[in-house]
């Protein structure tokens, strides 16, 4: 249903009647880009899921459940439902989703068109990166047709806006509540499409845990261009700790999440595996260095050095 034909169901619905569309948080693959609908994602914090339910007196899902928080915080919701709004089921995960969506907008909708997101792309930054010019590099430089498996994590918030009018493309979002699945995912991406770009969004610690996947792509020669965003911190692990509230402010507790004793040389570590590393520390040189690796077959990846968001 996060696929061309649902996107489109869904969004003459909300056209016609008012409601308000929304995708699961992490839909395993969604299609994006210009002359698709651009519906959000619920938010990953309990807190911007409230926000964009707010006043909600009815929720419909189709193929996937009621919206729940991601993990149990200490005196937050789990259950993300508003208080006193029914929960309706048009089609349940095995059922045929896009089929289900497509008849209610026949009967809802039936001479409404979908609102489609126009081409545009950000102009390209300048200057150091940061959280947010990084994002606008790549919506930029997409080329079309590609794949991203994204685990920028809280490097990537601005991602979505910044891609929402680039080319088509596909997103291949959490797998789980671990951490690692990016490169895995990549690699499978470029194995199963080898005739596509494959673009790893992928987030210092999080790599650590899968990055052997590395030797896989060169050893394959895979399409795939990995981008590290480098912050030298678990800044995803930072933040959970903080919502259940944890005290992360002493010692022993910044060096669990801290990722710089020692600094890690992602460049020499991809290099050693057998692909083909760059760093980047200016926006202008991740455009260089972006242009490039998706110009040349086989795997590529480039180390974003970017301050935490958090």
């Amino acid at each position: 249903a996060c696929r061309e034909a649902g996107l489109r169901a869904a969004s003459r619905i909300a056209k016609a009647t008012g409601a308000r569309p929304f995708l699961e948080t992490f839909p395993a693959r969604v299609e994006r880009g210009a002359g698709l609908p651009a519906l959000d994602r619920l938010g990953y914090l309990a807190e911007q899921v409230a926000y964009q339910l707010d006043g909600v007196r009815h929720v419909v899902v189709a193929g996937t459940r009621a919206p729940v928080s991601f993990f149990a915080y200490p005196g937050k919701a789990s259950d993300l439902v508003p208080e006193g709004a029914q929960t309706h089921t048009l089609a349940g995960e095995d059922d045929d989703v896009v089929t289900a969506l497509e008849e209610l907008a026949d009967l809802v909708a039936p001479d409404t068109e979908p609102d489609l997101a126009p081409a545009h792309r950000p102009d390209l930054p300048e200057g150091e990166l940061t959280p947010q010019n990084w994002a606008q590099v790549l919506g930029a430089l997409l080329p079309e047709n590609a794949i991203i498996s994204d685990e920028a994590n809280t490097s990537g918030l601005l991602v979505p806006p910044a891609t929402a009018g680039a080319p088509r493309h596909d997103v291949l979002t959490l797998t789980g509540g671990a951490i690692g699945q990016g490169m895995p995912v990549a690699t499978g991406a470029a194995i199963a499409a080898p005739d596509r770009p494959v673009i790893n969004l992928e987030s210092d610690g999080s790599a650590l845990y899968t990055i052997s996947a590395l030797w896989t792509q060169a050893r394959e020669n895979l399409n795939v261009t990995t981008v590290v965003l480098n912050n030298r911190a678990y800044a995803i692990l930072r933040m959970e700790l903080q919502r259940v509230g944890a005290d992360t402010s002493g010692p022993k507790a910044n060096s669990l999440l801290d990722l710089s004793t020692p600094d890690m040389d992602f460049t020499r570590i991809a290099e050693g595996m057998g692909v083909p590393a760059t760093q980047a520390k200016t926006a202008e040189q991740l455009a260089d260095q972006l242009r490039t690796a998706l110009a040349e077959p086989g795997p590529h990846l480039i180390e974003a050095m970017v301050p935490p968001l958090l």
